[in-house]
């Protein structure tokens, strides 16, 4: 079976954790185990999201006096498709996987009439009080958004169209390995008549990620994050979770954008374009999500008799 696995930047690093090395990889030794497992029977393309990191080397860039300008979004999100696609790769291979794991740095085209170009949405970096994020947005030019309790950088969010080198991934899979590109949804570009170009965005890893299942023709598209499910509700009193749920019914139901919205989003493109399954669940509970038993898992029609 071929399927398509999206890991959230923030289930490699959780909402108040400091963002050292050091602990996003442990998240992905506790969670390497399980996708080796997986990826040892099937050929597996994992996808990951870069929100908290790539925020971090924008803050870096920033601050770094040496510079006479900061580095735009683009090579950024390349600089992180490089780090945590080593880091999976090594953890995998801790984890007892014999397949070989690429990382490929991949360009995701994006249009340059994009509407999100104009309204940010996009969470990246960690929160701040009001008003250090204030200070940070008169400094910098940067948008803030409130994010629960705090308040985050939010950037373009433009629709990925195409993922330039995905031909590669075909041909590396048909070989045998695992793949891991289009991390933090790629790096975005733009087409112009000299070629491609870097713009300051982050597409979203999960849209993406569903187009690459959908071109890949994958069987399966998991996104794993660091909730157990998508709620209804979500942070009331009255949440509670979905567990099997049809397209049509999904379509029906709204959720926040800049978290569970393009997860749903992205789930309901490939099932419509497929008629395969799609799975949100927990990084915690990689088995048991891509077995169907536990996270929310979203189809084309449910089984007769339910």
């Amino acid at each position: 079976m071929r399927m398509v696995i999206a890991l959230g930047g923030n289930a490699l690093l959780r909402r108040g954790e400091r963002p050292d090395a050091d602990v996003q990889v442990a998240h992905l030794a506790v969670a390497a185990p399980a996708l080796a497992a997986v990826a040892a029977e099937h050929e597996v393309v994992i996808v990951h999201g870069n929100g908290p990191q790539v925020g971090l080397l924008a803050l870096e860039s920033t601050a770094d006096p040496a510079l006479s300008k900061p580095y735009p979004l683009s090579d950024l999100v390349a600089e992180t498709q490089g780090v945590i696609g080593y880091w999976i790769q090594q953890a995998l291979s801790n984890a007892g996987l014999a397949r070989r794991a690429v990382t490929l740095v991949t360009q995701t085209v994006v249009a340059a009439t994009d509407p999100a170009f104009g309204t940010p949405t996009k969470y990246v970096g960690t929160g701040y009080p009001e008003d250090h994020a204030q200070l940070l947005e008169s400094t910098s030019g940067w948008t803030f958004r409130q994010d629960g309790s705090q308040w985050r950088r939010v950037v373009a969010s433009p629709e990925p169209r195409r993922i330039v080198e995905l031909d590669a991934a075909d041909v590396l899979l048909r070989n045998g390995m695992t793949v891991i590109l289009a991390g933090g949804g790629g790096i975005p570009v733009v087409e112009r008549n000299s070629g491609l170009a870097g713009v300051e965005a982050v597409v979203d890893k999960d849209l993406t990620a569903a187009l690459v299942a959908t071109e890949l023709r994958a069987d399966l598209f998991v996104m794993l994050t660091d909730v157990p499910a998508v709620y209804l509700d979500y942070g009331t009193p009255k949440q509670r979770p979905l567990h099997e749920i049809t397209v049509a019914d999904l379509a029906a139901l709204t959720f926040p954008e800049g978290s569970m919205g393009p997860k749903v989003r992205a789930a309901a493109r490939f099932v419509e374009a497929t008629k395969g399954r799609a799975a949100v669940g927990s990084l915690d509970e990689t088995a048991a999500v891509i077995a169907g038993t536990t996270g929310t898992q979203i189809v084309a029609e449910l089984a007769s008799g339910q």
